[in-house]
């Protein structure tokens, strides 16, 4: 309407319109996860005459967490390769972000997306590096393939390092951390990444939830299932994804866990550890405490004063994946979580929380493996 065009018609893409009647009444919707009722993810197109625009998200308040649009500003891109945040608020259950721009069309999006058309480039990609091998799991119910990187030889007395990202689709910055993660351990020039592979084998899925992905979910795959709820039991018929990566896990072994995720409503970095575990002991909480700290010491994009609550002896929930791989294997296990906000204790608002800062993090996570990897068993 009056020259305005909306379209959510490509991979990750997520919105409803309401209605477009002029460029300072443009009413819009997420819609849920196919067949669940999460929302929050959106990511859409915008094309209309440049100029200000006035964009209203009614729905904003029924979304799976709403404390998360407190303080968030939107991310926009003219060109899908740079993302920037959007003024953005959210009053009276409406997040409504209202923004001046000089090109016609401009992407809008709940972070910067990260799609699994780009996922299956990447990991052809990888394929072409010597130092890294690819070892395809098998396929998810829309017939995408799940795909492990491999990097280093396994040996008996090497250390077993899995890392995962992308369980909820629509925390894309689990792929832009493993990303950033994988590329590091091919260079050459990061020395500590070479010597975090003489002394462990690294195995890296960096997408686990491709269908969701490409549906524009928040949490759920094809089947609607949250994979991080699924590790108690998968089955391949409601959450293969999971079925096919902890049968290798099985094969391998695992030394230290690692899945990358987001968080939408509290704005820092943090872990969460498997504390809660029937089988936790002094040896893995003394890990748990020196990775976070060493972390921290590492980088002033990371603390451990803000996170979720810590899980009481016996009390955690072994469906989630850290939990579980703690369990199974009684090793260090953890789920990192980063904002869809800036970061409180390193903020950059123009940026704020993004791939770039993603990526950098990932690196520092190598450095910190590194130093405590002979410690791991």
């Amino acid at each position: 309407t009056m020259g305005i065009t909306i379209t959510k018609d490509f991979e990750c893409g997520n919105i409803r319109v309401v209605s477009a009647s002029n460029h300072r009444d443009i009413r819009l919707e997420i819609e849920k996860d196919g067949k669940a009722d999460f929302y929050q993810w959106f990511y859409f197109r915008v094309d209309m005459e440049p100029g200000p625009r006035t964009i209203r998200i009614e729905n904003a308040a029924g979304a799976s967490y709403p404390q998360g649009w407190v303080g968030y500003q939107a991310c926009y891109s003219t060109d899908q390769k740079t993302w920037q945040r959007a003024p953005t608020r959210y009053e009276d259950g409406v997040l409504t972000i209202e923004h001046e721009v000089a090109k016609r069309t401009v992407y809008y999006a709940y972070f910067a997306p990260y799609t699994a058309e780009e996922g299956a480039a990447f990991l052809d990609r990888m394929e072409k590096d010597p130092k890294a091998t690819r070892i395809k799991l098998g396929q998810s119910l829309d017939g995408r393939p799940i795909d492990a990187l491999q990097f280093g030889e396994g040996s008996e007395l090497k250390r077993t390092i899995w890392v995962i990202a992308r369980q909820h689709p629509g925390e894309a910055m689990g792929s832009h951390f493993a990303e950033g993660f994988c590329e590091t351990l091919v260079s050459a020039d990061h020395s500590m990444a070479q010597e975090l592979l003489r002394q462990a084998v690294v195995y890296v899925v960096p997408m686990m939830n491709p269908d969701g992905v490409a549906r524009g979910h928040l949490r759920t795959n094809a089947a609607g299932t949250d994979l991080n709820r699924s590790w108690a039991e998968p089955s391949m018929k409601e959450s293969p994804e999971v079925a096919l990566v902890l049968k290798k896990m099985e094969e391998t072994g695992c030394d230290l866990f690692l899945d990358a995720h987001g968080d939408e409503a509290i704005a820092n970095n943090f872990i969460d550890g498997s504390e809660g575990i029937p089988s936790w002991q002094p040896r893995l909480a003394e890990l748990l405490a020196t990775f976070k700290n060493q972390l921290i010491e590492a980088t002033p994009d990371f603390q451990d004063k803000h996170g979720y609550p810590i899980n009481g002896a016996g009390k955690a929930n072994l469906s989630i994946a850290n939990n579980a791989i703690a369990e199974r294997f009684l090793c260090l296990s953890m789920t990192l979580e980063m904002p869809f906000k800036d970061a409180m204790t390193n903020p950059k608002p123009q940026e704020g929380w993004s791939p770039r800062r993603c990526q950098e993090l990932s690196v520092h996570t190598i450095e910190v493996m590194s130093r405590l990897v002979s410690r791991l068993r």
